[in-house]
């Protein structure tokens, strides 16, 4: 059974190195990857620098397993969530935001992916929040019918142009 528990300093490269599987994940054509990736990694910076006030971070990990010889407890880590207090646009009500949600490519298929997607729920209905909410590129398909398997609904298409 996968288990999730709260992110420490200790999980920063852990963390960003999985955040770097963000830029495979659908962006449009005017968005590179590393644009992507740069904006993940900025944000994940300023949390485990201690700049942003009210985010948390889960990770998902394999159960610990005996360690060879010396008794102590070892366990694979799987994926993470960023999670972030926002403010409804519409409506002014505090709620829950799924900031990043991403597993290690060996960890697809698992199951650390839903016990995230859970334990973001749990964190969210923790604070008291009644709804969370997440952004996901237009082409990331996938994630879109995990999300939408999820309960999960659309509610706003944002439109971008970029201009000459």
């Amino acid at each position: 059974m996968i288990a999730v528990r709260d992110g420490t300093i200790a999980d920063r490269d852990f963390v960003i190195d999985t955040a770097r599987r963000f830029a495979a994940f659908g962006p449009p054509p005017w968005r590179s990857a590393l644009e992507v990736v740069a904006g993940e990694v900025r944000c994940l910076d300023d949390f485990f620098d201690g700049r942003l006030q009210g985010p948390a971070l889960l990770v998902a990990q394999d159960p610990p397993s005996p360690s060879s010889g010396f008794g102590e407890a070892s366990s694979e880590r799987l994926g993470f969530a960023f999670l972030e207090p926002a403010t409804d646009y519409f409506s002014g009500e505090e709620h829950g935001h799924l900031g990043m949600i991403a597993v290690t490519a060996e960890a697809e298929g698992r199951g650390a992916g839903a016990a995230l997607m859970r334990a973001a729920e749990d964190w969210a209905r923790g604070r008291g929040y009644t709804k969370l909410t997440l952004n996901v590129f237009e082409g990331n398909r996938h994630a879109r019918a995990v999300y939408e398997r999820r309960g999960f609904e659309v509610e706003t298409v944002r439109y971008v142009k970029i201009l000459d």
